[in-house]
């Protein structure tokens, strides 16, 4: 942990996932204000976060992982993906970049069009309850794309496209239920500024729980990750570093390939 907390990389990557957020939340939750003459719709606001996402990891992509998201952040924890003291430094940097950004559009919008910011709200008469069940299948499967686009193993290329489409994907629908957060940072950010947290506990329940769904059935269902628990433990402390990482991940797809090779013989 040490040799990564004092590497230039690790707080360049901290920085970035700052300044990705804070650009998210400022572009994603800007298309949502009440302007009098254009009222944006629920497709305008989906492009947006759509665009808002695709940027922001195009962006990040080879500095930080483009996570944007303590969710995201998290399952790549569960997954074995980054260490402890990564997610740690990610989440609370997306929080600021988050908190930054809302206050930034806060700043530059009049007065008569702030309104609330674009918080997060429950639409419909929706329960706490289904809100959080809304949350967690918006944000599973917007993971599930995550994991799938910047697997190294199974893709090439920036996964920018795809996980911007997977945004967009949960709030054509998830709009009309919770307006959409998947990512508690987009949901902290205005917030914050504003200050009012109607059923906030909501969007950080959902997402962060969908997210550790969505973790599980990757890494051990869909493609069972088979490295040992000392491999595991000695990620999450930060003593094994990316290239070691990639190395080992890359030696055990090529023994699959290869086994799968065998059978077919």
């Amino acid at each position: 942990m040490g040799k990564e907390l004092c590497s230039v990389s690790f707080y360049r990557a901290v920085f970035t996932e700052f300044l990705v957020t804070a650009i998210y939340v400022f572009f994603g939750v800007g298309s949502t204000l009440q302007w009098p003459v254009h009222t944006p719709s629920i497709l305008q606001i989906a492009i947006t976060f759509n665009l808002a996402a695709a940027t922001s990891v195009q962006i990040a992509w080879h500095a930080s992982g483009a996570h944007v998201n303590p969710a995201v952040t998290v399952a790549f924890l569960f997954g074995s993906r980054i260490s402890l003291a990564k997610a740690a430094c990610y989440v609370v940097a997306q929080l600021v970049g988050g908190i930054a950004g809302a206050a930034t559009l806060y700043g530059v919008t009049p007065g008569n069009i702030r309104g609330n910011l674009g918080i997060n709200t429950l639409q419909n008469n929706l329960t706490p309850g289904q809100a959080v069940a809304v949350e967690i299948i918006l944000t599973l499967q917007m993971v599930l794309c995550y994991f799938a686009s910047t697997d190294s193993l199974r893709g090439t290329g920036s996964p920018a496209i795809m996980i911007g489409i997977s945004v967009s994907l949960g709030h054509v629908v998830g709009r009309y239920f919770t307006s959409c957060s998947m990512n508690p940072a987009r949901s902290f950010g205005p917030a914050v500024i504003v200050g009012s947290f109607p059923d906030h506990w909501v969007f950080w329940l959902g997402p962060l729980a969908g997210a550790v769904l969505a973790s599980l059935f990757y890494n051990f269902v869909i493609y069972h990750d088979s490295r040992s628990f000392a491999k595991r433990l000695a990620i999450l402390k930060g003593s094994y570093d990316a290239e070691e990482l990639e190395e080992d991940r890359s030696t055990q797809i090529s023994s699959i390939s290869l086994t799968k090779i065998v059978e077919r013989v």
